[in-house]
This record gives structure tokens, C-alpha cells and sequence, in this order.
């Protein structure tokens, strides 16, 4: 999906909440205090080799060198690069500083809740893009669940998340909260 298809699928979805939900992840994904400290993993079925380049783009193209992910694999090849042969074992060493973020569309096994569970008890701060699963979501300090019928598919979840996070943060001012907060309580201006 290129630039111009994300904007239009953000311009598609700015009244159901999915905007302005994928910036608050984006944000805490760019919350990440060192290059490198953005673990990706995914499930042994499905890595997120797709979000990983995106997110590698985002970080290059934005200047935030913090949001350039570490792809973590379930069996890297000996053989493989540097950056592509980094395996399980370095979710063991995730600590304070870095981020954890899970992307799973299917249920999450049983030795990858272990493993987030204990970068969890060592500081990491855990991320997730799921599709309803509870036990992920509970391990979680933030998760994005991604229905399977819903209003956006997994992998436009995926876009719409990577894009977020390499946006400029834009701190809304005074007016403008007041602005939202008006609408919310007297609801949408409705025209003549």
C-alpha cells in the first residue's frame, strides 16, 4: 500500500475512531528510548517482515532513529545477515527503555506469552496488534485488537500503525481541545 492509498483509507476512516487510535500507538511506539530498542516479533507462522520495512522507512524518512525496528525471528538461518539472524533469546535481555511490540493476527503460542511476559517483568514496555486475543491483550500495556470482520483488515491496521508512528507530533493547542470537547457534548454542527 503506498502513501497516497494510506491517506485515503485514513481520510475513509476519520469518523470511526481508528485514526486518532493508531496515533496514540504511534506514539508510544516513537516512546522507545534507543535505536535497536524496537523488538518486532511476530507468531513462527507469520513474521512481520511487511510492518518491519515500513517501520524502517518511517524511522529514516522522520529522522527518529528510535522508531528503526529490530526484527526478532523464531528460527533465523546461521547463515543469514546481521540484522536477520537475531533470534528468540533477545527478547531475554529486553529491559527498561525498549519496547516489546507483538504483532499478531492469529493466536499468540504459548512460549511467545512466556517470553513476552517476561520482557514485561524486566521493564520492556509491551506493544500489541492482534486480532482478539485476550491473553496477548491482557500482557499488554497497550494493544490494538483488529477484528476479523471489522471495518479494517489486519494488514491496513498495520499501515495505518506504521504511518502514525513516523507522523510529525502535532500536540493539539487549547482551542483545539476545547474545539473537540464541545463537539463531543453538543455533538456535530449540522448545516442548513
Amino acid at each position: 500500500m503506498d502513501s497516497g492509498s494510506v491517506a485515503l483509507l485514513r481520510e475513509l476512516l476519520a469518523d470511526t475512531g481508528w485514526v486518532e487510535r493508531t496515533r496514540e500507538f504511534g506514539m508510544a511506539l516513537r516512546a522507545t528510548r534507543s535505536p535497536g530498542g524496537l523488538l518486532l516479533v511476530g507468531t513462527p507462522a507469520e513474521e512481520p517482515w511487511h510492518l518491519t520495512a515500513h517501520l524502517a522507512d518511517e524511522a529514516r524518512l522522520s529522522d527518529l532513529p528510535q522508531l528503526a525496528p529490530t526484527l526478532v525471528r523464531w528460527q533465523p538461518p546461521a547463515d543469514a545477515p546481521a540484522h536477520l539472524r537475531i533470534g528468540l533469546d533477545r527478547l531475554e535481555a529486553a529491559g527498561r527503555g525498549e519496547t516489546l511490540f507483538v504483532v499478531a493476527e492469529e493466536q499468540a503460542p504459548v512460549p511467545l506469552l512466556e517470553r513476552v511476559d517476561d520482557a514485561r517483568r524486566t521493564g520492556a514496555t509491551i506493544l500489541a496488534l492482534e486480532g482478539c486475543d485476550t491473553e496477548l491483550a491482557g500482557l499488554a500495556h497497550d494493544a490494538i485488537t483488529v477484528p476479523q470482520h471489522g471495518l479494517i483488515t489486519f494488514d491496513g491496521a498495520q499501515h495505518l500503525v506504521s504511518t502514525a508512528a513516523g507522523e510529525l507530533a502535532h500536540r493539539p493547542g487549547l482551542r483545539d481541545r476545547l474545539a473537540r470537547l464541545l463537539e463531543k457534548v453538543s455533538g456535530p454542527r449540522v448545516t442548513d
